[in-house]
């Protein structure tokens, strides 16, 4: 199964593309567009890190079929989103939370306030991540209402 392009555009958008690793605001290793680095991990370029995002997004549509497999009969911006929430948050948080179970009972506006839940790295709110999670709710709601 093909990753959505909108979980392709909005991971792009808000990881930025870095050639060096970088600490990310969670405090993690990172390069290229959130890929998870070694803090000694050479210098990619754009089709480098292209690659690796499109692992990483490989993964993540996995992990959100096999925890939410209600999305497999829904509209692709509603898989699109959970994917890049997979993604930035790693399968266990969608494995544990709420918003998986509001997923499966296609209660979407409650996944969609649960979205906005996941706010925090580091230990504090992180504009970046209230920015991506009210894109993330806007487009599992897209349609939906």
């Amino acid at each position: 199964m093909r990753v959505p392009q909108a979980a392709i555009d909005l991971s792009r958008h808000f990881e930025g593309f870095y050639a060096r690793p970088y600490i990310c605001p969670a405090g993690y290793w990172t390069i290229g567009y959130g890929h998870l680095c070694v803090k000694d991990h050479p210098a990619i370029d754009e089709a480098q890190a292209t690659s690796y995002l499109a692992d990483d997004l490989q993964i993540g549509l996995r992990a959100a079929i096999k925890y939410c497999p209600v999305l497999l009969g829904e509209p692709e911006n509603k898989l699109a989103a959970i994917v890049d929430f997979v993604f930035n948050c790693g399968a266990g948080a969608l494995q544990t939370s709420t918003l998986r179970r509001r997923v499966n009972e296609c209660d979407w506006v409650s996944a969609g306030d649960e979205l906005l839940r996941w706010v925090r790295g580091g230990g504090r709110v992180l504009p970046g991540l209230v920015r991506r999670r009210q894109a993330e709710k806007d487009m599992l709601l897209a349609g939906a209402l």
